[in-house]
């Protein structure tokens, strides 16, 4: 076998071979490949990125190795900063990258180091998201941004860098469901709405919390009318309960959206 190659086989009997190169005493997998030529050119591959330093994470061409991105990354970490990441990571002082391409690079604060060294970043239908504990939880939850928001509206980045996902670049606009800010002439104001048969207009509002619990109110009169659809719910826990309850008792819900929950209840009735 040539060097940093090794046999195998699948358990239907096809043979393939294993790349492998060790290094500051560590056993590095490079991948399995189909020839043994293709294995030890892994194997050069790797170790011509661990030995000439003139090769590095800002000017390697990814698209010149046999080796796949991701372990281009993972080897130029640990030869730099002497730590081993499985995940495609690079370390920097205060934060790190990571690689999901080698034109998709996010930012990280170093502080989500442990968690995404051991959750590996995936993309469907253009959400970021990870699999915890066997379920699919998106990378924007993580800084309190719902599912489906909408950057610009429900969130924005203050750099304008959407791949910059360190926490002082995000801004949480509507932490809320069904609250929308609105700017007409220099004036902010949120906008609650709640989706039944489609959205409908609960009322506007210039707070940020009394739009939230506009929301919780209305949600709270569909089931009072018969309307049984799993809504979510917005937690305010900047209220003590009696602050939620005064302003729960004053917020305004609109009175066409009071007049199709009416309207609602008499179809049901009459049908």
């Amino acid at each position: 076998m040539l060097t940093g190659v090794f046999q195998a086989a699948k358990k239907d009997g096809t043979i393939y071979y294993r790349s492998n190169i060790t290094y500051r005493s560590k056993h590095i997998s490079l991948g399995s490949f189909r020839s043994e030529k293709d294995a030890h050119q892994a194997y050069l591959e790797a170790d011509r990125l661990l030995k000439d330093a003139a090769i590095t994470i800002h000017n390697v061409s990814f698209s010149h190795y046999q080796i796949h991105h991701e372990k281009i990354v993972t080897l130029l970490n640990y030869r730099d900063n002497k730590i081993y990441i499985k995940n495609p990571i690079y370390m920097y002082r205060t934060y790190f990258c990571y690689y999901l391409t080698p034109d998709e690079i996010y930012k990280f604060d170093i502080d989500d180091l442990f968690y995404f060294s051991s959750h590996k970043l995936l993309r469907r239908g253009g959400h970021l998201y990870v699999n915890d504990y066997g379920m699919q939880m998106t990378v924007l939850s993580r800084y309190g941004i719902r599912n489906f928001a909408v950057a610009g509206k429900d969130y924005m980045f203050a750099n304008q860098d959407p791949y910059d996902l360190r926490y002082a670049n995000i801004i949480n606009i509507n932490p809320f469901h069904g609250v929308r800010r609105c700017s007409k002439n220099g004036m902010i104001s949120y906008d609650t709405f709640i989706h039944i048969k489609g959205d409908l207009r609960v009322g506007s509002y210039s707070a940020l919390y009394e739009a939230a619990i506009a929301y919780n109110k209305a949600v709270d009169l569909a089931r009072q009318h018969g309307i049984t659809k799993n809504f979510p719910t917005n937690f305010l826990t900047d209220l003590s309960a009696r602050e939620y309850a005064q302003a729960y008792t004053e917020v305004k819900i609109s009175a066409k959206y009071k007049k199709y929950l009416s309207n609602y209840m008499n179809h049901c009735k009459n049908s």
